[in-house]
C-alpha cells in the first residue's frame, strides 16, 4: 500500500504518494491565483481549488496503481476557511489570511486584556486570523452565512468533500482566534463576545485522527480504490516540522513556501507575558503534547510569483508551453554577490512578530544600471534580512 499527502497553499496544491518505507512513488502540482475584488481584499476561488485538488489526486493515484493508495491526510494554509453546506458542496470562495475585512472584529477583540485573550488562545490579536472574516461574513453576506452549515479550512474541507466527518485540528482551529488553547476546545466567551454561533464551526479532534473513508463515487472519479482512510491533517508549518523532523523543544523548523516561516517547538506553553513582548503566538503542534509558534513573512514564494508574473510573464508562458521550469531561468539570473539593494519586505499584510496590517514594501538603490537578476536578489535579500532581525526575539521568547 501508499500514502497520500496533499498540501493545500495559498498560490497552489501539490500531492505526493509514498510508500511506507518512505520512497517517493509520485507526485503532481497545480497553481491558482489569489481574485482581488477591490483593494485589500483577497480571496480564492474555493471551486476552481478544489478541482485542481482533485486533478491532483487523480494524477498521482493514476501512477501508484501498482502500489494502491490506502491513506490520504492533508495539510493547508491556516487562516482561510470556506463555508460548505450540509450535502458537501462549496457555497462560496474563501477569504485569505492577508485579506483585510473583519477589522472591526480585529478592533473589538483588542479591547480585551492581552495577557486574557493570550492565556486563552494563544495569539496577539491581528487582522490576519480567520475568525474576525467569518464575522464580517455574517454582517455583509448574511443570506450565504445563514445558509452555511460549516466553515472549513482547507485541510478539512478536503476531507469533508471526500466523505470525511466535518472536523478539525487544534492547529487549524487556533488560526480563527475561536480556540481555548489550554481546553482544548471552542472559547465560548470568545464566541459570546464577537458573536459568532458555535454550531458553524466544526468538531475538534487530534491531528492524525482517522475521520471515515472516501466515498464510492468520489473514488471513482479519482482513480481510488474502494475504503481508502481519510486522515484528519494539521496547519501545513506543523505538518511541515514534522516532515523535517522538529519533534522536541529547542529545535525548529525553517519552510520555503507561500511564506516563509520558522517554526520553533515547544513542550509547554510559553509565559503569555513573554511571548506578547515578543509578538509571537502559540499554537498546537501537529503531534500531542507539543506546542509552536510562527515568525512568517507573505515575502517568500509570493513575492516571488509576483516578481515572475510582473517580469517575466513571456518567459513563463514559453516555458509552460515547453514544459519547463522558468524558476531554474530566473535564478541562474541573480549575481553570485550581495546587491546594492535593500527591500523592505512588506509587501502584504505580515504575521509576527510585526504583524503590520496597513503594509508598503520598499525597494530602495535601484539604478538604471540594476539587471533584472540583481532586483530578484534583491528581492530574495530583504525576505532573509527580514528573519535575521528576528532571531533575537525568538532567542528572548526561548526559542
Amino acid at each position: 500500500m501508499s500514502l497520500l499527502g496533499i498540501d493545500i497553499g495559498t498560490t497552489g496544491c501539490k500531492a505526493m504518494a509514498l510508500s511506507v518505507d518512505g520512497t517517493i512513488l509520485a507526485t503532481s502540482h497545480r497553481e491558482y491565483d489569489v481574485i482581488r475584488p477591490q483593494p485589500d481584499w483577497a480571496e480564492l476561488d474555493s471551486q476552481l481549488v478544489w478541482e485542481k485538488i482533485q486533478e491532483v489526486i487523480a494524477q498521482v493515484a493514476a501512477r501508484t496503481s501498482h502500489d494502491p493508495i490506502a491513506a490520504i491526510c492533508v495539510s493547508s494554509m491556516g487562516e482561510a476557511m470556506t463555508p460548505v453546506s450540509q450535502d458537501r458542496k462549496i457555497l462560496s470562495n474563501c477569504l485569505l489570511g492577508f485579506d483585510t475585512r473583519g477589522a472591526e472584529t480585529t478592533a473589538k477583540l483588542g479591547q480585551l486584556d492581552p495577557i486574557m485573550f493570550f492565556e486563552r488562545s494563544g495569539n496577539v490579536v491581528s487582522t490576519i486570523y480567520g475568525g474576525q472574516k467569518l464575522i464580517w461574513m455574517r454582517d455583509h453576506r448574511p443570506e450565504l452565512f445563514h445558509k452555511t452549515y460549516k466553515w472549513l479550512s482547507w485541510a478539512d474541507i478536503v476531507a469533508y468533500l471526500l466523505g470525511g466527518d466535518p472536523v478539525t485540528d487544534y492547529s487549524l482551529a487556533n488560526r480563527s482566534l475561536f480556540f481555548d488553547l489550554r481546553r482544548q476546545e471552542w472559547s465560548l466567551e470568545t464566541l459570546n463576545h464577537v458573536g459568532m454561533p458555535i454550531e458553524k464551526l466544526p468538531d475538534l479532534v487530534q491531528a492524525g485522527t482517522v475521520v471515515g473513508t472516501v466515498s464510492s463515487h468520489i473514488a471513482k472519479q479519482l482513480n481510488l480504490q474502494s475504503g481508502v482512510r481519510i486522515v484528519i491533517g494539521a496547519h501545513d508549518q506543523c505538518v511541515n516540522a514534522v516532515g523535517v523532523g522538529a519533534l522536541r523543544p529547542g529545535i525548529a523548523a525553517y519552510s520555503l513556501g507561500t511564506y516563509f516561516c520558522i517554526t520553533p517547538i515547544y513542550d509547554h506553553i510559553p509565559p503569555a507575558a513573554m511571548m506578547i513582548q515578543s509578538k509571537l503566538n502559540v499554537e498546537h503542534h501537529a503531534l500531542p503534547n507539543l506546542y509552536v509558534s510562527f515568525y512568517y513573512n507573505l515575502s517568500g514564494g509570493a513575492l516571488l510569483k509576483w516578481f515572475r508574473n510582473t517580469f517575466a510573464w513571456a518567459e513563463h508562458a514559453a516555458a509552460q508551453a515547453s514544459g519547463k521550469d522558468v524558476y531554474d531561468q530566473l535564478l541562474a539570473e541573480i549575481p553570485s554577490g550581495p546587491t546594492n539593494l535593500l527591500v523592505l519586505p512588506h509587501f502584504a499584510p505580515t504575521g509576527p512578530p510585526y504583524y503590520d496590517d496597513n503594509p508598503n514594501g520598499l525597494i530602495s538603490g535601484l539604478t538604471l544600471a540594476t539587471s533584472r537578476g540583481e532586483f530578484l536578489k534583491g528581492l530574495l535579500e530583504g525576505a532573509i534580512y527580514y528573519f535575521r532581525a528576528g532571531l533575537a526575539d525568538l532567542a528572548e521568547a526561548g526559542s
